[in-house]
């Protein structure tokens, strides 16, 4: 048997996430169909994160087994040439048994792109999310430098989240402008559920005064969703870099 570490990148415009879902296509489906139509063996690749729908991953990791003894570049090769155009298999090398992609993962980058005009683009589509209104990025990237630290971050994941302990440590999170294009892009040790789109919506509210500065740090005692600010689109999310 045979133990693999894979990085991946993909576009998860038509994709229900990651992880397989019973009523719906997901990445880690088609992925595993594949290397089974490659090699002949039902495969289970486990993966460093759960994406949701239409979020899109530029450096995701999968960790599997499997017998077929092709080489890593030749199962490189051949694992893209059956893929669908929107996922990529970006290196393949041989790993520990005792590798998991999930539970060695030490952190994670996200960015989130928001373009900021009232002139639609129509390449971006499901590529950022498009906010009509003035944008302050500096008011908005000293906003976001309250977020860092160790906080209970329950005020700012899906109501719908499930983890008991919702406390994580925010290593970086900055705002940034290129042209009509906003990044926010933060850092931390792990992520709840919906925690990088409601960050960046609360910092939405910032910028349209509905909310201060001084007020995001209330809003960690408060421990309430309602308090917080709105779910942007999944489209503008990107997973950007995992820590190992």
């Amino acid at each position: 048997m045979r133990y693999l570490k894979a990085k991946i990148a993909y576009d998860g415009s038509c994709y229900h996430g990651f992880q397989r879902q019973n009523n719906a296509i997901a990445v880690q489906q088609v992925i595993e169909d594949t290397i089974c139509e490659l090699t002949g063996e039902e495969v289970t690749v486990n993966g460093c994160s759960r994406t949701d729908t239409g979020v899109h991953a530029r450096e995701f990791f999968l960790s599997f087994k499997m017998e077929n003894p092709i080489h890593c570049e030749g199962f490189l090769r051949a694992v893209n040439n059956l893929l669908p155009d929107d996922i990529a298999f970006l290196s393949v090398e041989e790993c520990d048994e005792s590798f998991h992609a999930r539970y060695d993962c030490k952190g994670k980058e996200y960015e989130y792109l928001l373009f900021n005009s009232r002139a639609k683009d129509p390449f971006l589509k499901n590529k950022a999310y498009r906010y009509t209104y003035p944008l302050d990025e500096k008011l908005l990237d000293k906003a976001a430098k309250q977020f860092i630290g160790k906080h209970d971050f329950k005020s700012f994941c899906s109501a719908d989240c499930t983890k008991e302990n919702t406390v994580r440590t925010i290593t970086d999170f900055s705002v940034s402008r290129n042209g009509d294009m906003v990044s926010f892009k933060v850092s931390a040790d792990g992520f709840l559920y919906n925690m990088v789109r409601i960050l960046v919506g609360t910092l939405l509210y910032v910028n349209e005064g509905k909310l201060t500065c001084e007020q995001i740090a209330e809003l960690f005692d408060k421990k309430d969703r309602t308090k917080a600010g709105v779910t942007v689109p999944p489209q503008g999310l990107y997973l950007n870099r995992v820590f190992y």
